[in-house]
Order: C-alpha cells, then sequence, then structure tokens
C-alpha cells in the first residue's frame, strides 16, 4: 500500500505502472468547469515540479485512449456517507482517470494523484482507489491576532498545504487585527489585515474548496479594544485600560458588558463591516471565556437572572443578528458546557466549537451536546502555544483522541486549532505535521502515531529515512523553561532589579539539570544538521527553523540559570562577565529571530517579543 496523506478508504493495487513521456498529457471531460481548470493547473505545476515533465492541458468530448491524466465530473460508483466529496482514481498503463460527482471531490482526487508523483515520480504504480472522508467538515483554526499576523501569501500557502491533506475550513481568528474603517484606535499600532487581503483570499480558498470562515472575538477576549480610550467604557470591569499591557493579563480579561445597549451596537458594526468580506454560509463568534461575566457592570442584571442566563441572551442576540442576515453563528464550548442544561435555550442553528487540548481530555463534553442534539464541530490543538517549539507528541494524542469522539458522537467534523498565547512565539510551520494529524484522521481515522510520523518525514518533507518528525519531537523534548514561564517571570518581578520578587514562578521550573538538557538539545539539533542534505525544501525549512528555536530554548534555559546562581543559590556566583557575555547572546539571537519573523509574517505584535528578551538583557546587565 502507498503512503498516501489521508488513509484512502480503499486502495487496491494492480499489476503495471504508468509511465510518463513526452507525449502525456492532462485532458478534461468537455463538460468540466473552470473549477476543474483550476485543479488540473495544480497537477501540472505540481507535476513539473516533481518529475520536470510539463504537461499539456486540453478538453475533449471523449476520453483518450492513452499517454493522458483524464479528469472527469460525474456519478460514481462507491458506498459513502459523504458522496459529495468521494472520488474514484483508477491507474492503468495506459491511462489514468479521476472522476468525482463534485468539483471538490474532484480536487480531493486531483491532490491524491499529486502526492503519488511526489511519491513515486513519473512511473506510478497501477491502482484502483475509492475514497471518501469519514467527518464532512475538516477545518484549521489559525491565530491571527495575538503577536503574528502573517503576509497574504503565506496564508495562502497555508490553503495549499490543507488542500493537499483533504482539509476544507479555514478561519483565521481576529480579536484587533483587522482594519476597520471606524476603530483605527484598536488596530493602529498593528499591521493588521485588510478587506483586500480577506477578499483575495477568500477567492483563493474558494478555488481549493476551502471555506474561508469568518472568526472575530465579540464577547471575551476583546483585551486590546476595551483598553481604548474610544471603547473602554464598554468594558465589564472598570480600569482594565489603567495598566500596562500583559500577555498574562490578555488572556484572563476584558469581556464586554452585556447590559450596555452600546456593547451589541459595537458588535454588530464589526460584523456588518467583516461578514459581508466572506462567501461562507458561517460565521464564527467566538464567545469564549468570557471571565469577568457577572462580576462588574452586569453583576445587577447576572444576580437578577444568573450569570449562564446572562451569558446565554447575549449569545443568542449575536446569533439571531447573524441568521437574520443569512449566516449560520458557530461559537466556542467552554462555557454551555459547564452549564449545559442552558443549552436548549441557545439558538438551534448555533455550531458549538467544542474544544479541549489534554492528552487525556474525557468525552463527556461531546457526549453531553450530544445528548443535548447540538450541532458540534470537536476541536484539539497543535499544542504550539506558549512554547518555543510545538510539542507534537501532545498534539497527536490530543487529536487523535478528540477525532475519535468526533466520530464516535457522528459530530459535524474536526477543527483543529492554533492559537497564539503570549505573542504566537512559535514559529507557524511547526504547526504543519499537526495540521496534517488532523485532516488525516478526520478523513479516514486515527493512525499509528510512528506510521503517520513517517509518512510525513518522506510525504510532505522529502525524508528518504522517514524519522525527521520523530528528530523534531526529540528537540522539543528538551524544554524545561516554557515561554509562558519566561513572560510570566518577567511580569510578576517589579523590577528587573529584583527578579527575587517573582519566586513563585521560578519555584515551578526544575532547574537542576538546565546544563545536561542543553547538551542533549544541541546533539539532537546537530542529527537533524545531518539530514538537511537529504530532504526537499520544506525539510530545509523545518531545519533551519528549528536550529533557531532550538538556540532559543537553550538561552531560556541559560537566563534561569543565572538568575537561580544570582537568587536562588543555585550554583556558583555569577560573575559580570557573564551576565554581560548572555545578555549579548540574547540579542544576537533576537536579531536572527527576527530576520525569521519578517521573511513570512507582517510585523505585527514582533516587539512585544523584543521588549520580552531586551528585558532580560536588562536584567542580566544589572545584576551586582
Amino acid at each position: 500500500m502507498s503512503n498516501i496523506i489521508p488513509k484512502p478508504l480503499a486502495e487496491q493495487i494492480t499489476e503495471g505502472t504508468f509511465y510518463i513521456g513526452h507525449d502525456t498529457e492532462i485532458v478534461l471531460d468537455a463538460t468540466c468547469s473552470q473549477d476543474e481548470l483550476f485543479a488540473a493547473e495544480l497537477l501540472r505545476k505540481a507535476i513539473y515540479e516533481h518529475t520536470n515533465y510539463e504537461f499539456e492541458i486540453r478538453k475533449a468530448f471523449t476520453a483518450p485512449v492513452s499517454k493522458a491524466v483524464f479528469i472527469k465530473k460525474c456519478d460514481i460508483d462507491i458506498d459513502a456517507d459523504i458522496k459529495e466529496q468521494a472520488y474514484i482514481l483508477s491507474v492503468t498503463k495506459d491511462l489514468i482517470t479521476i472522476s468525482g460527482p463534485t468539483s471538490e471531490a474532484v480536487m480531493h482526487g486531483v491532490q491524491t494523484l499529486i502526492q503519488l508523483f511526489v511519491l513515486e515520480g513519473g512511473a506510478i504504480a497501477c491502482r484502483v482507489i475509492k475514497d471518501a472522508p469519514i467527518l464532512k467538515q475538516r477545518g484549521f483554526f489559525h491565530d491571527a491576532s495575538r503577536g503574528r499576523v502573517r503576509k497574504l501569501e503565506e496564508y495562502k500557502k497555508l490553503a495549499d498545504t490543507m488542500s493537499l491533506f483533504k482539509l476544507n475550513q479555514l478561519q483565521l481568528y481576529i480579536e484587533h487585527s483587522f482594519c476597520f474603517k471606524d476603530f483605527s484606535e484598536v488596530w493602529r499600532d498593528d499591521t493588521p489585515l485588510t478587506a483586500n487581503d480577506i477578499l483575495e483570499l477568500d477567492a483563493y480558498c474558494h478555488k481549493l474548496h476551502i471555506d474561508l470562515v469568518p472568526s472575530i472575538a465579540s464577547f471575551g477576549h476583546l483585551y486590546k479594544v476595551l483598553r481604548t480610550k474610544s471603547f473602554e467604557s464598554l468594558c465589564e470591569l472598570d480600569g482594565m485600560s489603567a495598566d500596562s499591557f500583559s500577555f498574562d493579563q490578555r488572556m484572563q480579561h476584558h469581556t464586554i458588558n452585556v447590559v450596555d445597549e452600546r456593547s451589541f451596537d459595537f458588535v454588530k458594526n464589526m460584523l456588518d463591516e467583516f461578514i459581508p468580506l466572506f462567501s461562507s454560509k458561517y460565521v464564527n463568534i467566538c464567545a469564549d471565556e468570557t471571565f469577568d461575566l457577572g462580576k462588574g457592570k452586569s453583576k445587577t442584571k447576572a444576580d437578577e437572572v444568573g450569570v449562564n442566563q446572562l451569558y446565554v441572551d447575549f449569545v443568542n442576540k449575536l446569533a439571531d443578528y447573524c441568521v437574520d442576515n443569512g449566516k449560520t453563528p458557530m461559537f466556542w464550548g467552554d462555557i454551555i458546557v459547564g452549564c449545559p442544561e442552558y443549552a436548549d435555550k441557545l439558538n438551534k442553528k448555533l455550531v458549538c466549537l467544542n474544544w479541549g487540548y489534554a492528552d487525556n481530555e474525557l468525552e463527556y463534553n461531546t457526549q453531553v451536546l450530544a445528548e443535548k442534539g447540538m450541532r458540534q464541530l470537536i476541536c484539539p490543538g497543535c499544542h504550539g502555544w506558549r512554547h518555543m517549539i510545538n510539542k507534537l507528541e501532545m498534539a497527536y494524542r490530543n487529536i487523535s483522541l478528540m477525532c475519535g469522539y468526533a466520530i464516535k458522537y457522528n459530530a459535524e467534523g474536526l477543527l483543529n486549532t492554533d492559537w497564539g498565547d503570549y505573542g504566537h512565539l512559535q514559529d507557524p510551520l511547526f504547526s504543519i505535521p499537526a495540521l496534517i494529524y488532523g485532516g488525516a484522521f478526520a478523513w479516514s481515522g486515527v493512525r499509528d502515531e510512528k506510521e503517520i510520523d513517517e509518512q510525513i518525514s518522506k510525504l510532505y518533507y522529502g525524508d528518504s529515512n522517514q524519522n525527521l518528525i520523530e528528530l523534531v519531537k526529540k528537540v522539543a523534548l528538551g524544554e524545561i523553561v516554557r515561554w509562558e514561564e519566561l513572560v510570566q517571570y518577567k511580569e510578576h518581578s517589579s523590577h528587573y532589579a529584583d527578579l527575587y520578587s517573582a519566586s513563585e514562578i521560578y519555584e515551578r521550573i526544575d532547574t537542576d539539570n538546565l546544563k545536561e538538557v542543553n547538551v542533549e538539545i544541541v546533539n539532537n539539533v546537530n542529527l537533524l544538521l545531518n539530514k538537511i542534505s537529504s530532504v526537499n525544501l520544506e525539510g530545509k525549512k523545518l531545519i533551519r527553523k528549528i536550529e533557531l528555536f532550538a538556540n532559543g530554548q537553550i538561552l531560556m534555559h541559560e537566563i534561569m540559570e543565572a538568575i537561580g546562581r544570582k537568587y536562588y543559590n543555585k550554583g556558583a556566583s555569577i560573575s559580570k562577565e557573564e551576565c554581560f557575555e548572555l545578555a549579548s547572546k540574547i540579542e544576537h539571537w533576537m536579531y536572527a529571530y527576527k530576520k525569521n519573523w519578517r521573511q513570512d509574517s507582517r510585523e505585527s505584535e514582533l516587539y512585544r517579543i523584543e521588549e520580552v528578551f531586551y528585558w532580560y538583557s536588562d536584567a542580566l546587565r544589572s545584576f551586582n
């Protein structure tokens, strides 16, 4: 069997080989539309990239006899529940045929054939593949707000990768990072997405049969919005704008005051400007982690009707507005799973995004929402947030577990999340293996970790030894000090001249073996570097970025080791020369980090990450 990802529903290898040649062509059935032509162009480009053969494309009333890839949209004989996405790929010695009942189905078949050209080059083994997904919606949710906004071309590349692995929904999370016409105070110090960006990306995703769904904070998580002079009066709690910026506090507060009618008008204005840019029938209003609800300006009303009812009422108000404008609303399920008895009171068209990120996540939430008859997507995570490098072994366990629940309880799909907590320090490319996990498992079910890692290493990164992902995981396991802890230690310190004031953060960290762990990180990075000549361009990019971020992880360890020696009697006293040398190393590393960031991301909030590292540089130089 082949190493196709996702694993096909059925694949039968037959005798013989299809060999490409100078006269091989791509032929579209005469009834094919521009959608199929776009798929054929993708195939043509991929064949040239992997074989250096440049096929011609034409249309015909009848199927070619030989030396061709034939694409047709038609009914097919396949036993599948989701037939509109099903396809058949047939390879004989003379002809490759892709057929499916819809343009989306044809695209899936084309992407499978592209993978075969990647894996087998110009000699494709004969076979018949009959394929269809288990889950109808297979999505990826990417944070485009809390720290990092990527360049438009990078979002298009993300869509390309999603399509290759048969994902069909993309959401970009927005809190403040969109260029709203009337909210300039909110985005003025950022590099936000524009209406033109969204329209162009939506059109591109549409060609790939990816549903670009608008996703915007409308209830909680309005930290930057509700700290502005223009909108601070809409915050549930008073005085929140007086404090200096904090990564930690951005995660905890800033819920909108639902008893103030101006709040709904504010959200409605955002939706009116944002939603029309998307062709999707869905809109994600988020409405998660409304921690402050009923604790400030809405307390009197909450005491009267209850916090849960107050929550449901505002969610329904937002949902009703979306429905009135022809959209199906989605929302995060963390509040409603805590009070499932209120689920019956919600707008019946709402789709619950039921998230859980633990590797031992219980199925209770999925079960109770299913029993309540709620529509739901199950949402695991890529586990990059709060770390320097993604914890892919954790992502595998979480995604495979949650996908199993989605299948068991007949969820509408899987939405795999890639959050940017604490400034989105991690490189977005580190989430690609986890993205593939989600797409693969939502299409054809969970697979063995070693097997899928080997297949990703070979197919996506061109690693003939098939152990690239295994080595990346080993590097990431060298984490002792998390990025989250480095940030919290800074933000809990009264001043860099008094780092002992944040001792409760330091005491969480096992600093006894930092030097030994750093040596292990270097050794594992060297194993990766030994592979750089034997992987493709994506593999080279990954290795280069892992090397950079691994050195950042080592620096975080060295920072905490220095603090331990200075304030906590952890080893010999630290000299002024050592402190200055480490401070300089941080600054040189940060220079390289910024170069890496700017290659594929807008400036966004890079300066906030920079401030954290330079704060430690200044702290080290202040040691007496």
